[in-house]
């Protein structure tokens, strides 16, 4: 595995040194006193570097993985695009683990802390306030359109804008809500706990980075063949439920308006984590093409 004489662990690779099983690790049978605690650090830092080795070669062979999805694609083709949506498709099993080696968190299940939005003027408006919300989905949702613009990404100046649509057979959403709304003088103040499930939901993303500022977000929800609302804490009992049956049994006139709430609430959202997971990310080193190495 390594070239004669080279060790990258030399204590490793000494023939007298074993790793030892954990029975023989926790009661070693013939060190006592200043030898026996002797012997348990020094084994103790032999698995410990052994451990890291395999955490090394893990990572560097994930890594290798991924990118091979992509290694076809060059942007110097005129299929770079497609080839980058396919290579979408077959990586979305790491929606689920993320990509630690390029600092990627997972987006499914996604996790939002809290997002904010507000309507209206002072006095006549309200504040929405999402918390703790998990999203699910992405693993089985499919890139149906990618567009790029990466040959303006500079490894200088890192810019990119990439427009891509998504289809989810199902996307489900569920945390706690805060609203405080003021009409006409009066004052609402309502919080709970909330469940949203769309049903093949169509869904266009645009993901820019300009030169010296953060990724930015903006989601658009085109379609849904249908949804599922429950929010907790409207009223009591029979009234809750009546209002649940109201919510999901004419959702379709509502949704005009909400469409954009729902937009506004996940780009905030998605902003934050494409901005945490891309502004670093070495596409230079997906896309083995001098254009982008330059």
């Amino acid at each position: 595995m390594f070239p004669l004489g080279a060790c990258p662990l030399e204590e490793l690779c000494k023939p007298h040194q074993k790793f030892l099983s954990r029975k023989q690790f926790a009661n070693p049978p013939i060190y006592q006193g200043e030898e026996k605690e002797k012997f348990v650090k020094t084994n103790g830092k032999m698995q410990l570097r052994g451990s890291l080795v395999a955490l090394l070669l893990y990572v560097s062979l994930a890594a290798a993985d991924f990118e091979d999805h992509f290694r076809s694609c060059d942007y110097n083709t005129p299929g770079f695009d497609a080839c980058v949506r396919e290579g979408l498709n077959s990586v979305r099993p790491y929606f689920k683990t993320g990509l630690p080696q390029y600092n990627v968190l997972p987006f499914d299940p996604f996790f939002a802390r809290e997002v904010t939005a507000t309507r209206g003027i002072p006095n006549f408006g309200f504040v929405l306030t999402l918390r703790n919300v998990t999203e699910t989905g992405w693993a089985a949702s499919k890139v149906t359109k990618f567009v790029s613009d990466l040959k303006n990404y500079k490894v200088n100046t890192q810019y990119f804008t990439v427009v891509y649509t998504q289809s989810f057979p199902e996307k489900a959403l569920a945390g706690n809500y805060e609203f405080k709304g003021a009409f006409f003088g009066t004052t609402i103040i309502n919080k709970g706990k909330f469940t949203l499930t769309l049903y093949d939901l169509i869904q266009t993303s645009t993901v820019t980075k300009p030169p010296g500022q953060k990724v930015k977000a903006q989601m658009d929800v085109e379609s849904i063949k249908d949804l599922k609302l429950h929010i907790t804490n409207l009223g009591k009992g029979i009234f809750e439920n009546i209002l649940d049956k109201i919510i999901n049994g004419a959702w379709q006139p509502g949704f005009v308006v909400t469409r954009r709430l729902i937009n506004e609430l996940v780009s905030t959202a998605f902003t934050e984590i494409f901005d945490n997971s891309f502004r670093n990310f070495p596409f230079e080193k997906i896309y083995k093409s001098r254009a982008l190495a330059n």
